[in-house]
């Protein structure tokens, strides 16, 4: 497969947002979003193997992230991270698929079921659904915290406290594939993302992500647009409970799903093999003749 081709689009307000593709840049798009706190970086094996399948794979550092430019006036409202969305698709072929990991997914479902119904194609979901458990947010949003000012001497620091997170993930022998998600600056490590996205000086931050009845409004809007949805699910993820997972395929059983054993939320890190796989097998169904 090729090396991924690095472009970029003006997104609202001018905010420049990078991005990635792999593949013929007229073929049927599929466009991976990111999770908050993580960069177009986290999806390399997942496009390659979407593109292998004659789509091209669009990876996107969303506002504030990775080489995105930051706000500079902190507006990390998820409307703000999909109207940038918006502006990078009508630089591919229309209606493509949209693949969002938690922040991402949130921002798929407010772009098809807010700002532009009937723009994608399908839209996928990874672990993430409107009415997702506080603790595991939390959880999630306190390791994006910590070390956040002081950052890390090595990355061998980092990789101990990815592990502490994430026990069930094998620690990587090799360590530089933790570089595209931190910055080096003064022989210290630090995310490669604003803090203000984190940290609770945004003078818009993405308060969207706790309105559950707006949210599920969008998802509504998107079904009765004749959209179809996948859930992919980690089945060891603490945001997105057995419990919740089955709330939201009972209000909304048009959506089908995907139960990945030994993934927690980060499902495409944990286990990739069966991630592409869902997703492929999903694509299959929205050939990209259509």
């Amino acid at each position: 497969m090729s090396t991924p081709e690095p472009f970029s689009a003006d997104g609202v307000d001018g905010i420049r947002i990078a991005a990635d593709r792999i593949g013929e840049p007229d073929a049927p798009a599929v466009v991976f979003l990111h999770g908050g706190g993580q960069t177009r970086r986290s999806w390399g094996r997942a496009a390659a193997a979407v593109a292998a399948r004659g789509w091209q794979a669009v990876t996107v550092d969303l506002r504030g992230h990775g080489e995105s430019d930051w706000s500079p006036d902190g507006d990390y409202r998820v409307v703000s991270f999909a109207g940038d969305v918006l502006e990078l698709l009508r630089r591919l072929p229309p209606r493509p698929v949209l693949v969002g990991a938690s922040l991402g997914g949130f921002t798929g479902m407010l772009l098809a079921g807010e700002i532009a119904p009937e723009a994608l194609r399908a839209l996928v979901l990874v672990d993430i659904v409107p009415n997702m458990d506080p603790s595991g947010a939390s959880r999630i949003h306190q390791f994006m915290y910590d070390r956040m000012e002081s950052g890390f001497a090595s990355l061998d620091e980092v990789a101990d406290m990815i592990q502490e997170y994430n026990p069930h993930r094998r620690r990587p022998d090799d360590l530089d594939g933790l570089r595209a998600n931190l910055r080096h600056r003064d022989g210290r490590w630090y995310w490669h993302w604003d803090p203000k996205f984190i940290d609770g000086s945004a003078s818009r931050p993405p308060i969207e992500v706790t309105d559950v009845d707006r949210i599920n409004a969008a998802v509504a809007t998107i079904l009765a647009a004749g959209t179809p949805m996948l859930l992919v699910r980690g089945q060891m993820s603490d945001l997105v409970t057995q419990e919740r997972a089955d709330e939201f395929l009972a209000r909304f059983p048009q959506i089908e799903f995907v139960d990945v054993a030994g993934a927690g939320h980060m499902v495409a890190g944990d286990r990739n093999d069966l991630f592409a796989d869902a997703v492929v097998q999903f694509l299959g169904k929205y050939a990209v003749d259509r």
